[in-house]
């Protein structure tokens, strides 16, 4: 074989391993639009959806759901629809207290929080993000972490959002991904 054949052979089979290893059969990212909110997701599978009743204090929240599970995680995404600023930042704020007091009882954990930055989010109420590590009630370990952000629609009121990665992905960058896969318009 000559020398150029043999380079044009090498570039052709490294070019397949590089297009093959980017095709992960466990992570399979796709834009997952969630109408009627503004929200496109980025998910690793084909998505779930559900419509499901969230008790917030006094009040009993409709959220929309769409999510999956790959690589060992559970990827979703929830939203509501608020009808003004007041209402968004209270409900964010028992939505995120509620989850805090869920996981301070179910892992036993290590729970951080702080607000984090989320391109194009309201900067009211503050986009804001919970990692938990623990361990269940069977003393596996328990991982999640959940972030909360709104943003202001047109007509005057604001969807709100809560993410979640439960789990810890068996890809070190998955919640990552997923994290910065989520744009809104």
């Amino acid at each position: 074989m000559d020398r150029r054949n043999f380079s044009s052979s090498r570039r052709i089979l490294c070019g397949a391993t590089v297009w093959l290893a980017a095709c992960s059969p466990t992570f399979n990212w796709r834009d997952v639009p969630l109408a009627p909110a503004e929200l496109t997701a980025l998910l690793p599978c084909k998505p779930d959806r559900a419509d499901r009743s969230l008790p917030l204090g006094g009040e009993t929240l409709q959220v929309q759901m769409a999510g999956c599970e790959a690589g060992g995680a559970t990827f979703a995404v929830a939203h509501a629809r608020a009808a003004n600023l007041a209402q968004a930042q209270a409900w964010l704020a028992a939505w995120r207290a509620g989850t805090r007091a869920h996981w301070q009882a179910a892992s036993g954990g290590q729970i951080a929080e702080a607000p984090v930055a989320m391109p194009r989010a309201a900067a009211m109420p503050t986009p804001w993000q919970i990692e938990v590590r623990g361990s269940g009630p069977d003393g596996k370990p328990t991982e999640a972490r959940v972030r909360w952000f709104a943003h202001a629609q047109r007509d005057g009121s604001v969807a709100i959002y809560q993410a979640t990665v439960l789990g810890r992905p068996t890809a070190d960058d998955a919640a990552s991904t997923f994290f910065d896969g989520l744009r809104l318009p």
